[in-house]
Formats: structure tokens, sequence, C-alpha cells
């Protein structure tokens, strides 16, 4: 059964939809693509260690995580992976990288050599990735002209040679792939591209990590030996211009709140901080337990809606930190307790994370990680393949 929710607002995850997306981006890819799933930042919101269930449930044998403590998180509860760390390790803890077997990306030797020492000093191997910056200009060796080139198949091979160190791919990342224009993207593939054709002249013929969930969708030059989906394994697409292209998915997270105080008040009542509303008629005002510290954010004040047995009803007022309020009255036989959905669909209608992203100015990444916080998750639809697996999850 699932532990009892401590609060009347949740997150709820979908894992049938999960699954069905992990299989459509696989089909997608083909046999001759790896895929690496991206379960970083608790996997978008979404929960890594039941989303990384689901994974492995469908064969996957590599996920990718940004930070040590992600990675560290996954082999305590028993994952056997490999996991890859997309952010730079600080060089302090090459021990721990060691420690729990894992496989850190790098962009300089001074990283390698500080992994190369701690392996041998465990009488262990280490696997890294090497990063070339084809146009991101975020980490990893430039890789822009020949002379950079160079440089960096230099180094590749200087760490190559070192103990205790084995480079199991290269990898980099698109800035752009989500764009209709295409030209800046073809750009960084070309570079990249360029670097591998140079490894090859000197003898070494690099694992290709390289498509992002957008480059996954639209840019099949860049799937190589290696695609690394995100975004799309949780139903949401990488950019507006995507947004139903080439993959059908299914949405994995909801959000959703039971009404906790409902009041009828009469024309000029305020409602909430800097009474930015006010009743213009008798109105019947609902009160929600969740607010901008579970990832409703305040900036949705004055412009967001959410759904009450199918009706699109609006946000009043400001959001709070742990409340907000809404205005039920088109809503017949509404009563304390009801079911509201603040992202996901009831009746004919739905609140996407696109369209909460849109109101803010943001991306749908933002939307899921920020409900994925604070607020409680329960898990729903479970594939028949996970139910023999053993989790410190709700049931």
């Amino acid at each position: 059964m699932y532990k009892e929710l401590l609060r009347e607002a949740w997150v709820e995850i979908d894992l049938s939809a999960l699954d069905h997306n992990i299989k459509t981006i696989k089909n997608h890819l083909g046999d001759n693509t790896e895929m690496i799933g991206v379960i970083k930042a608790d996997a978008y919101g979404h929960s890594a260690v039941e989303c990384a269930a689901v994974l492995e449930a469908n064969g996957i044998e590599r996920f990718a995580v940004a930070t040590l403590d992600e990675a560290i998180e996954l082999v305590e509860e028993g994952f056997d992976q490999e996991i890859i760390i997309l952010s730079l390790s600080p060089m302090l803890c090459a021990d721990t990288l060691i420690e729990y077997g894992l496989t850190a990306v790098i962009g300089s030797i001074e990283a390698a050599e500080a992994i190369s020492q701690a392996a041998v000093e465990a009488g262990r191997k280490a696997k890294v990735l090497f990063a070339v910056d084809t146009g991101m200009g975020r980490i990893g060796y430039r890789t822009m002209t020949d002379e950079e080139i160079a440089e960096a198949c230099d180094e590749y091979q200087q760490i190559d040679a070192l103990d205790g160190v084995e480079i199991s791919g290269v990898i980099t990342h698109f800035s752009t792939a989500d764009e209709e224009d295409r030209e800046y993207t073809e750009a960084q593939i070309e570079r990249y591209n360029n670097f591998c054709a140079a490894m090859e002249k000197a003898g070494v013929k690099p694992y290709r990590v390289v498509a992002n969930s957008a480059a996954i969708m639209v840019h099949p030059d860049a799937h190589f030996e290696a695609a690394r989906p995100g975004i799309i394994m949780y139903g949401c697409y990488p950019s507006n211009y995507l947004y139903g292209k080439e993959l059908d998915l299914k949405p994995v997270m909801s959000v959703k709140a039971n009404i906790v105080n409902i009041k009828t008040v009469p024309a000029g009542t305020s409602v909430s901080y800097g009474r930015k509303f006010t009743s213009e008629k008798d109105t019947v005002i609902a009160t929600l337990s969740l607010g901008y510290a579970d990832g409703y954010k305040r900036g949705l004040s004055g412009k967001v809606s959410v759904l009450v047995d199918g009706h699109r009803v609006p946000v009043i007022g400001n959001i709070c930190m742990d409340q907000c309020m809404i205005d039920v009255t088109s809503v017949p036989g509404v009563k304390l307790g009801d079911e509201v959905v603040i992202m996901g669909a009831s009746g004919d209608d739905a609140v996407t994370a696109d369209e909460l992203a849109n109101l803010m100015g943001t991306i749908n990444y933002e939307i899921t990680c920020g409900f994925g916080q604070r607020l409680p998750k329960l898990f729903v639809n479970w594939p028949e393949e996970l139910i023999a697996r053993e989790l410190i999850v709700e049931e």
C-alpha cells in the first residue's frame, strides 16, 4: 500500500507512461545506438530510484546523473548499472568516484591524474568520458579549430596512457538542437566529427556519446554509438518547435491537490498577499495546500488556471509559499476534499508542463524539477516487470 500522504497535495508519477516513452525512444534509436537513461535532478523531479527501476526493466545498462550524491544514491539502492556523472566532479572526490565505481566526465589532464592516482591506490580501474566542447561553451576541451583539435587529441592520448584510467568514450553537448534552425547544431556535429577523425588518424576509434533528447528526435546523424535521452523520457518535448514531432510521448508527471477550505465571499473581498484580486460579485473561493515552495511559482499568479472535475478555473490572488486560492464559483457541486489538477488531465482538458512554462517564460524542464522538490510522490500504474523488484517506495 502507499504510505499515508502527510499533505493534501502531491505529485503523481505514471510509471506505465515512463515505460511507454522508454520503449518508444529505444525503438526510434534502433539496435545500433545504445540508450543511456538520464536521471539527474531526481529524474527531472520524477524520482530517480523508481525511474531507474523502469529503465533497468527495459534493459538499459547505463544511467547518467549530474552529481556525486545522485550517483551514490543509486548505488546504495542496489543498482549495478554503470553510472555516468555528467558534471565535472571535484578532484578532491576522486577516491569517492573509485569507491563507488562511477564514470566521470573529464575536461582536463589534472582531473584525469587525480582519478588515476586514486584508482592506482585502490588497485582498481576507473572509466572516464573525455569531454569536448564543440560550441556549448560549458565544459570540455575546445575543438573549434584545427589547432585546438590537435591539442585535445594530444591530451586524450596522455590521459589514455595513465595507469588506472580507461577512456570509455567521447562526449559533447548541443546548445541549440531543439531549435528549428539547424545550422549551429550541424556545425557542432562537424566539429565533433573532425575531432573523432583526428583521433582515428592517431589510431584511436572513439566510442561516441553525443545525442541529447532533441538530437535523438531530429538529428539522426548524431545518434552514433550512444545517445542520452532526458526530458523526452518523462513525456515532455525539448521545445515548442519539437512538440509532437517524431515521437509519441506520454506525460509521466501530474500534480494534484485536494480542496482544504471553501467559502463564499461577497463582492469587494480581496484575496492573498498584496490584494491583487478583489471579487466583483459573490464568489466561491477554495484553498489548496501548495504554493511556490512546492514549485508552483509565484510568477504564475494572475495567469494560471487549474482543473476541477474537468472545469478550468483561475488561480486568484498571489500564490503563497505553501497555499493558493482558486475561484470555483462556476463548478457545480464543488465541495471540501474535491481533487484539483494543477498539472495534468481532467475530463477533456489538460494543463501541461509546457503551458505552465510558457506562462512563466521558461522551459518544461524547470517546471517538473520544481514540482519534484518538496511535494510527496505517488507512483501509479506499475509495469508488470517492476512488481517483483523490492523498492523503498509507496506501493
